[in-house]
């Protein structure tokens, strides 16, 4: 997808899954690179993408994209539902690169609106999306989807 000083940005494959278990380990979530596999296709086989950023050895950097059409907009919103950078790699740029590229890919996919979920209580993201363009857009609400009982 784009290539800078090194670093390349591309959609990630099934063959990525144990590099980007250890992205997420870094970031302290553990999942096993079957399961992974798993999702990478599913994801990729619905309305979604998951890019990565790579120097060498396993990706610095994460973002997950899906997109969705709403009866208020002519074309469909992007969000943004996961940006992680190996800590190590925090603050070269690498963030502000996934986020360039997750919105190329949104409009190649005719999304008209890129949106990005941040969650309460981290403040270096609140200020990562400020510095990117983004806008705050009011809190929003989840719901599990499980049966109860």
């Amino acid at each position: 997808m784009s290539s800078r000083y090194g670093l390349e940005i591309r959609r990630a494959t099934s063959a990525d899954a144990a590099g980007v278990c250890e992205l997420l380990e870094s970031a302290g979530l553990t999942v096993a690179p079957r399961s992974m596999t798993e999702r990478l296709d599913a994801l990729h086989q619905r309305q979604g993408v998951v890019l990565l950023a790579l120097e060498w050895g396993p990706p610095s950097g994460m973002i997950v994209l899906h997109w969705y059409q709403t009866l208020s907009a002519d074309q469909a919103t992007a969000q943004i539902t996961a940006l992680l950078v190996h800590r190590d790699r925090r603050r070269s740029g690498i963030g502000r690169l996934l986020v360039k590229a997750a919105g190329q890919t949104a409009r190649a996919s005719g999304c008209g609106e890129l949106e990005l979920l941040a969650p309460l209580g981290h403040a270096d993201l609140f200020d990562f999306c400020r510095a990117s363009g983004f806008v705050e857009a009011g809190p929003g609400f989840v719901r599990s989807l499980r049966r109860r009982g």
